[in-house]
């Protein structure tokens, strides 16, 4: 879920922290630019990991602060294909099952990687699974808050850095805004056993 990457930065610290430790002025600047952002095919940036090397720092002509580029690595939030994860349902909607894990959001189980067979309930707005069983049918639905175990079957990266508007765009900029699109997302199933809400696969 987890994993460790190795990156490099030029950091520019201002001249008032330099009574400061320069390791520890580098992890807060590093920890100000990624902390809680994507990166794009990267994934989620949790926290400083350490720093590895740092080159030298040079100070330019017109600006006071110092400028040093720096070898480190990030704990970064990107698990791997075919992953299991426990998270929380956010809401259900006809697009399939939302899902949290506290710190990220933008986790989808759509309809047909659900457990089969599978409804959507307008008046509860939930997703019910339609559990056969020798006496019938069972309804089980997927409450909000409840705890949930799904694989990761797929991610999608989507490029929000910001780009200038085009004439399409522009025109339209009048009448509506666009949807804003997650830069990271994953999409998962539990259409297998031992997978869908925890409670469903605990002994009474």
């Amino acid at each position: 879920m987890f994993v460790l990457v190795e990156m490099v930065d030029t950091v520019r610290i201002p001249p008032w922290q330099f009574e400061r430790k320069l390791n520890d002025s580098i992890a807060e600047e590093l920890n100000k630019k990624l902390a809680n952002k994507v990166v794009y095919n990267v994934g989620l940036c949790i926290c400083l990991f350490d720093i590895t090397k740092l080159e030298d720092a040079y100070v330019f002509p017109g600006d006071g602060a110092s400028h040093t580029k720096v070898h480190f690595r990030y704990v970064v939030f990107h698990p791997f294909l075919d992953e299991i994860l426990i998270g929380k349902i956010k809401g259900c909607s006809p697009e399939g099952v939302h899902v949290s894990l506290g710190f990220f959001d933008d986790i989808l189980i759509p309809p047909e990687s659900l457990q089969q067979p599978a409804k959507f309930d307008e008046a509860e707005q939930v997703w019910v699974w339609e559990y056969e069983t020798e006496e019938g049918a069972h309804d089980l639905y997927m409450d909000t808050s409840e705890e949930i175990r799904f694989r990761v079957v797929d991610e999608s990266f989507v490029d929000t850095s910001p780009t200038g508007p085009s004439s399409a765009d522009a025109a339209s900029s009048s009448e509506e805004l666009p949807k804003k699109e997650a830069p990271y997302t994953l999409v998962g199933s539990i259409s297998e056993p031992g997978l869908g809400l925890l409670s469903w696969w605990t002994s009474s």
